[in-house]
């Protein structure tokens, strides 16, 4: 009977280990998806910002990137750091009304960027690339979704357009996000506060000027009197006679 149980229990932990296998065979890594990083920047700012893009097959290589701006969110100045071995076209669109850059008016802004490799300079199996872009000033807004598309060299194409829902799971195919947050007010912009001057009282001052008004008078007079005293005293001396021997 004992062993009859354990020949039992050794054949469930067979069965559940194959079942096991099974499903954790057929089951595939986690997908890793296009990124924009770093994930935030500033609402008015410019920001450099790189999307990262692995490479997710096993066999051919990424050749193409579309990255499309946020129709929402447009930005007036969007430039893009060169990658070797890789060329980008820029498309631009009308906006209405103009957007406001440094005090002048711009009508158009860049709608979608496209890289392509040239050559061999796809991402291969098992490596990632970045591609730099700086944009600004960036929108009142609190995010900007770029969905995206990844081309591969067998002809497959990833998707990365799902839209964040908010308080809900990471979609499938979740597109790159720049979260905006407000410009903070610079430190010191309050206008500073001029110290107290404490100003003299009336009393006081008028006090004070009479005594300085006195000893002006008192002092002018003495002077006076000196100077007289010595006149007298010199005319004196040249009176009386020489005394004689």
């Amino acid at each position: 009977m004992t062993r009859l149980r354990r020949t039992a229990s050794a054949a469930t932990a067979l069965a559940f280990a194959a079942v096991a296998t099974a499903v954790l065979g057929f089951a595939g890594p986690a997908s890793a998806h296009v990124t924009v990083n770093p994930k935030e920047a500033t609402q008015g700012g410019y920001a450099r910002v790189a999307f990262r893009v692995p490479n997710e097959s096993d066999t051919a290589s990424t050749t193409k990137l579309e990255v499309v701006l946020p129709e929402n969110a447009p930005v007036g100045s969007v430039s893009t750091m060169p990658v070797p071995g890789w060329t980008v076209a820029v498309e631009k669109r009308k906006v209405d009304p103009p957007i406001e850059v440094h005090g002048s008016p711009i009508t158009e802004a860049v709608s979608k960027l496209t890289w392509t490799a040239t050559g061999d300079a796809g991402i291969k199996p098992g490596q990632f690339q970045e591609f730099g872009v700086s944009m600004g000033p960036l929108p009142q807004v609190e995010s900007m979704v770029f969905k995206t598309l990844q081309t591969y060299s067998d002809g497959n194409i990833s998707r990365w357009i799902d839209e964040p829902v908010a308080g809900g799971e990471e979609p499938d195919h979740p597109a790159p996000v720049l979260t905006l947050a407000a410009a903070s007010a610079p430190a010191g912009s309050a206008a500073p506060t001029a110290p107290a001057v404490a100003l003299p009282d009336d009393d006081d001052d008028e006090d004070g000027n009479g005594l300085a008004v006195g000893l002006g008078v008192a002092g002018l007079v003495a002077g006076l009197a000196g100077l007289v005293l010595g006149g007298l005293a010199f005319t004196r001396t040249r009176r009386e006679p020489a005394a004689k021997s």
